[in-house]
């Protein structure tokens, strides 16, 4: 993940918390339920990218110890 991706990410978590908290203050169920969605994408995308790279990671190491057992 570049440095761009983890900032649209975290943005997408703050705005979406910030809409979250606005909606419950002001009793705006719509805007809480979009702030809570879009701070949910922000957590998944970041998460698909912590898990591929450790899947690469696993890969490279699984490649490495083929090498050592020949």
């Amino acid at each position: 993940m570049g440095l761009g991706d983890k900032i649209k990410n975290e943005a997408r978590k703050v705005t979406g918390r910030a809409k979250e908290k606005t909606g419950e203050a002001t009793g705006d169920k719509g805007l809480e339920a979009e702030g809570k969605a879009e701070h949910a994408k922000g957590l998944e995308a970041e998460g698909k990218a912590e898990h591929a790279k450790g899947s690469l990671k696993h890969a490279g190491e699984n490649i490495k110890n083929v090498f050592k057992k020949h």
